[in-house]
């Protein structure tokens, strides 16, 4: 005769619990599978019939109906696990995390820490080995082997939050009668020909470029993106200076309807700043210059659509000449401009304020 389990019989109370655990969408999987456990079997069904509709080994089931039966709702619970006590303690994870956080110093044969000139350096402090730093580093989700490249100091500009707030009201209220242009040039694209063609994809494995390549001059690219229609205006320029912006502003004024305003968003390079451009500028008033605070380059949209040029474009290109370069660019600004929306642009240019009960908000 088969073992017949003990039947379960909740009360109100553990059967709306029980129910809650199975309907909130936040509870644990293994919490869920143990509630609907119980459900079943104080519904009369029999183990090897809830091992099926809930998906667990019936020697599973058994045990947590018994834990139930003997602990109620408690026996739902993992119990504490037994295992060897940290051998590194508070005080010393603390000195760990403190070190990885520090510059190596001055007199370091290394300028980025290592785990084993960490383990080095702690010693006689700690005397954590190379792999138990990299545990007690990864579980603190530190990696103080990985720099990464950053530069936006607003104190470098003081007008810095009056530029940001200019450039955004022109991307979120343009003017009346105007036409709001986000110009920059991007300069330096190496036309590289591959020496060997690129194996396609194929079932289970990626594509495969070798990285030998051949030079065929560089490319250098001015454009100007129309920030409410996303249609962009480009030419390629001999070489990056103030005439040549100059000549591509002239190129501007000769396509744009005279009863517009132009409004420029520019960064502060040295060609969109020039005594050259100024004096071009003074004498073309129609054009109005939004200069971005120094290191906020990420304000200036055609920045976007450089991102997208470099994706779609350049990477993983191979191309014959400086001309075959030339033309593929100008190919894809002419197809971008066929279907051109856009950007959807949402910052206000507004620093986040703390509010009274201590959460981020914009100010407006």
């Amino acid at each position: 005769m088969p073992f017949a389990a003990a039947p379960i019989v909740l009360s109100s109370e553990e059967e709306s619990e029980l129910r809650r655990r199975v309907a909130a969408h936040r509870t644990p999987q293994r919490d869920v599978k143990r509630a609907r456990v119980v459900l079943e079997a104080a519904a009369g069904t029999s183990s090897s019939q809830i091992a099926v509709r809930v998906g667990m080994h019936e020697s599973n089931v058994a045990k947590w109906r018994r834990q139930f039966l003997a602990e109620r709702l408690e026996g739902l619970v993992d119990r504490p696990r037994s295992g060897r006590p940290r051998r590194y303690g508070h005080d010393e994870r603390i000195k760990i995390a403190a070190k990885a956080c520090e510059v190596p110093p001055a007199d370091s044969s290394s300028s980025t820490w290592t785990y084993q000139a960490l383990a080095d350096a702690l010693r006689d402090e700690v005397g954590a080995s190379r792999s138990q730093l990299w545990r007690i580093l990864d579980a603190l989700d530190l990696k103080p082997h990985l720099v990464r490249g950053w530069l936006h100091r607003r104190g470098d500009d003081p007008m810095f939050w009056e530029r940001v707030r200019d450039v955004c009201g022109l991307y979120l209220s343009p003017p009346q009668n105007a036409l709001v242009l986000s110009v920059d040039e991007k300069t330096s694209i190496q036309a590289r020909e591959l020496k060997a063609a690129t194996t396609p994809a194929g079932p289970g494995r990626a594509g495969r470029r070798e990285w030998e390549y051949r030079r065929h001059g560089v490319a250098h690219l001015v454009a100007a993106l129309q920030v409410h229609t996303g249609e962009v205006l480009a030419d390629t320029i001999p070489r990056n200076d103030s005439a040549n912006f100059c000549d591509f502003l002239a190129f501007i004024d000769a396509h744009v309807d005279p009863a517009l305003q132009v409004h420029l968003v520019l960064d502060n390079g040295a060609s969109h700043t020039s005594k050259a451009t100024r004096g071009w500028l003074a004498e073309h008033p129609r054009f109005v210059a939004h200069y971005t605070p120094k290191h906020a380059s990420w304000l200036n949209q055609v920045e976007l659509f450089f991102s997208i040029l470099s994706r779609k474009v350049l990477r993983n290109a191979s191309f014959t000449s400086r001309d075959d370069l030339v033309d593929r660019l100008m190919r894809f600004i002419t197809d971008y401009d066929n279907t051109a929306r856009p950007f959807a642009w949402t910052y206000t240019g507004d620093p986040l304020r703390t509010d009274t009960r201590g959460t981020s908000a914009r100010e407006h």
